[in-house]
């Protein structure tokens, strides 16, 4: 450390230059080193996959020594992730998805200009910020392969930031682009690398049970209900054994309701209706306030099970419910189960009830809404 500290500090060796830069955030030129002659900084280099430009996405520039920002941009950079994944749940997706994709490509500039532990925070961030982004693709607007490939990039991320919990997130919501789709066998591959991610990230009781719900729903969608059922009995039984460890807080699209929530899905795909009404209805009770999205779909699949039960009134009641709550928060998941509630009208349609909720679904502002979004 004295021949470093000195007016000409001699160049370290690969490894001590690694321990440096972690440790210091800077670069080895940034901390007054000279590199001999035909020789590179130990610095880490940028995935060359993220070379390529992505369908709507940015090209990410090469790691460059030539700028290196302070250390304070990683938790400027992390604050701002932190109001978007707060603002997901009132503001319009198409609002928010430009600036959140905004600052993905911010982040990417950062990575190439930060080092050691600044760089791993920044990464961290970037990596929730196309989780973030994937989400609102997938569960807003119905982008499926585009999420596919915003949530590749969040998992390139999670590499980077040596995180293994937000890459074990990042897989299992890439589980569902198969998983809805029927594709059971791809579905099934993705979430065992998001439970193998998870057992090294030592995930508590809620992410694991969380795991078990997507699971359960990619199993529902493959017509494979009993498993599912298992699949999220399990779920609930680690939640009633208790787990006092600390979620990390870009963790805010689970819990026990929604646990409940996807029961009742399942219960219903199955043909189990009286159980199906009982489990929903107590999610719909259990969900707070502030959780309008989920509301709209619970809503509709209670309308769904009213249908499948030869109660149209009923059925039309819950749906409507659900509009409302669509017209104050928009959600394309929660539409689409509203619209399989009017499929599953037909018989009924000449009904008073049926052209009602008809009178709702197709307004000006639902459909506009609809088919901008």
């Amino acid at each position: 450390m004295r021949r470093w500290e000195s007016s000409t500090p001699p160049w370290p060796h690969p490894d001590l230059q690694s321990a440096l830069t972690r440790l210091l955030g800077q670069t080895m030129e940034g901390l007054g080193f000279t590199a001999p002659p035909g020789r590179q900084s130990g610095g880490q280099g940028f995935p060359s996959a993220w070379a390529t430009t992505g369908k709507g996405l940015a090209a990410v520039p090469a790691q460059s020594a030539a700028t290196i920002q302070p250390a304070s941009v990683g938790g400027n950079f992390a604050a701002v992730t932190r109001a978007h994944r707060s603002l997901y749940w009132s503001v319009s997706p198409a609002a928010l998805y430009p600036t959140v994709i905004a600052h993905a490509e911010l982040g990417c500039v950062l990575l190439a200009e930060t080092a050691g532990r600044t760089r791993q925070s920044v990464a961290s961030s970037l990596s929730e910020t196309w989780l973030l982004a994937g989400r609102i693709q997938f569960f807003d607007v119905r982008e499926s392969d585009e999420a596919d490939e915003t949530w590749l990039r969040g998992l390139q991320a999670a590499r980077e930031a040596e995180d293994h919990l937000l890459g074990a997130a990042t897989l299992a919501h890439m589980a569902f682009v198969p998983g809805w789709k029927g594709l059971r066998d791809a579905a099934a591959q993705r979430m065992v690398a998001a439970r193998t991610y998870a057992r090294r990230g030592d995930s508590p009781g809620l992410f694991l049970a969380w795991l078990d719900a997507v699971e359960a729903e990619c199993e529902t969608r493959a017509g494979n209900t009993r498993t599912a059922l298992n699949l999220i009995g399990h779920g609930e039984g680690v939640l009633t054994a208790g787990d006092e460890r600390p979620m990390p807080e870009w963790f805010d699209w689970f819990s026990a309701p929604r646990l409940a929530a996807f029961k009742g899905n399942t219960q219903l795909r199955a043909g189990h209706l009286p159980q199906a009404r009982a489990t929903l209805s107590a999610a719909l009770d259990q969900l707070p306030q502030a959780e309008e999205k989920q509301r709209s779909v619970v809503l509709a699949d209670l309308a769904a099970v009213e249908a499948a039960a030869g109660a149209p009134v009923e059925a039309c009641q819950y749906a409507v419910r659900a509009l409302d709550q669509l017209k104050r928060t928009w959600y394309a998941t929660g539409m689409d189960r509203v619209r399989e509630v009017r499929q599953a009208l037909v018989a009924h349609q000449h009904e008073q009830c049926v052209r009602d909720l008809d009178e709702r679904l197709y307004d000006w502002s639902t459909t506009v809404s609809a088919l901008a979004r």
